[in-house]
């Protein structure tokens, strides 16, 4: 009963993470219907169209009717850059398109502290907020004439501060003395009110606990602002992280990813093969293939450890292994899906069996094999970053799981882009080459 009541309470905790996201999920969305139809109006103003294309309203089923609009992914990437600068009060962008930000400057508020006897007197508190980093003095103030003295203190933005209001009034909380309002609100322990840029707390001993506004921005610490992260781009790229400069942290990770994908296509492609065209070699692989393939690669770490040692040859034997169930599965889907017509067609002709294999098997599966090639090296990439995590002393990975340690956010979102932008190239690079050595695909 226990565990269903502790599976619910996680449940009830996921659901309500998700429907604080709708919100925003939904602002996005009218964001990008919203560039959508700014774009289709500037288009139909700029180049109207009267071809017979502009007349095409079916394109289901058609590869070639649908292309990705180049407009559209500037204005995506764009639009993205622009909403991690305004949450995070980016100085690349006026001050016009920034969130509302977290408090900083002085405040105060008001609270009335009833005595014994039941005499209640009001005092002010006044709050200064300042940067986090910074060093700064509680403000003078005057006492007041009151049993209830003034107080003041400071605070750091996105934090919070206890504060003993009693601790300089002529009646304490030993002699009785207890804050019973804050702003005219009423407030007791473990209750909480909200006043201008403050929200002030009780504690169930009554003390106050102040807490500045924190606006719509992210602190620094959970996303830094775009121009922090291009600045630690280039004090790694200049300075280096941890011995090595970003050049070699990248270079290794792209080393171990293309030696482990190479090593899987060497032994998949022809594994795939075998099974494709032989009943038996199905028959026996067919099991291990299917078995392994939705195990994760980054499951098979511990047992990679333990064979092959924490070292270089333990990291490219996992990256072989991400990459070598998907060639296998490829290449066999590519010989599976042959059109018997053709096989026929060039055993009327004449051809051999190794002439149906150059001639027909492999120009017809090379697609199949190009796509799982496109997977599988995705799927190496993302998995470098994982058998990197176990004593690597260069690689992206490692430098985003260090920096994660020491709370450097812009380092590990800096890795996070660049592995972004490298696995993006990546896979521009393999289309390129589908384009060059697989140009029938598609047209036979």
């Amino acid at each position: 009963m226990e565990l269903v009541t502790d599976l619910w309470a996680e449940f009830v905790d996921v659901l309500f993470t998700v429907l604080t996201a709708i919100p925003y999920l939904i602002g996005y969305i009218l964001l990008i219907l919203a560039t959508l139809l700014i774009w289709r109006g500037v288009r139909r103003l700029m180049t109207p169209k009267r071809d017979f294309g502009s007349l095409k309203t079916v394109t289901f089923g058609d590869e070639s009717a649908v292309s990705s609009n180049l407009a559209a992914s500037v204005v995506s990437v764009v639009l993205i850059f622009v909403l991690w600068g305004a949450f995070t009060g980016s100085a690349l962008l006026p001050g016009f398109l920034h969130m509302p930000g977290a408090f900083t400057g002085q405040g105060s508020f008001a609270y009335t502290a009833e005595a014994p006897d039941g005499s209640r007197d009001d005092a002010e508190v006044t709050v200064l907020v300042h940067a986090v980093g910074e060093e700064a003095e509680p403000p003078e103030v005057t006492p007041g004439d009151g049993f209830a003295k003034n107080d003041s203190m400071v605070v750091a933005a996105y934090r919070s501060e206890l504060i003993r209001v009693d601790r300089n009034d002529e009646v304490t909380r030993e002699d009785g003395a207890v804050v019973v309002a804050v702003e005219g609100q009423a407030i007791e322990p473990g209750s909480e009110v909200t006043v201008e840029n403050f929200r002030v707390a009780m504690t169930p001993r009554g003390t106050l606990n102040v807490e500045p506004e924190t606006g719509w921005q992210m602190e620094p610490i959970w996303l830094p602002p775009p121009e922090a992260v291009w600045g630690r781009v280039v004090e790694i790229a200049t300075e280096g992280f941890r011995n090595s400069t970003l050049a070699e942290h990248l270079g290794f990770s792209l080393f171990r990813v293309i030696v482990g994908f190479a090593l899987g296509a060497l032994v998949g492609i022809p594994l795939g093969y075998a099974m494709g065209l032989s009943d038996w070699f199905r028959g026996w692989f067919d099991p291990i293939v299917e078995f392994m393939r939705p195990v994760p690669p980054l499951a098979l770490i511990p047992l990679v450890i333990i064979w092959a040692g924490i070292g270089e040859v333990g990291k490219i034997i996992l990256l072989f292994l991400a990459a070598l169930w998907i060639m296998a599965i490829a290449a066999r889907a590519g010989v599976s899906g042959v059109a018997i017509s053709k096989v026929h067609a060039a055993y009327s002709l004449g051809a051999s069996k190794w002439q149906i294999m150059r001639h027909v098997i492999v120009p017809n599966s090379l697609p199949e094999i190009f796509t799982g090639a496109r997977v599988a090296m995705g799927v190496c990439w993302g998995t470098v970053v994982a058998a990197e995590l176990v004593a690597a002393e260069k690689g992206a990975g490692m430098m985003i799981m260090t920096a994660s340690k020491f709370q450097n956010t812009d380092i590990v979102i800096m890795g996070i882009i660049l592995i972004g932008i490298i696995g993006f190239g990546i896979d521009m690079l393999m289309r390129r080459a589908e384009r060059l050595l697989v140009p029938w695909k598609g047209r036979v």
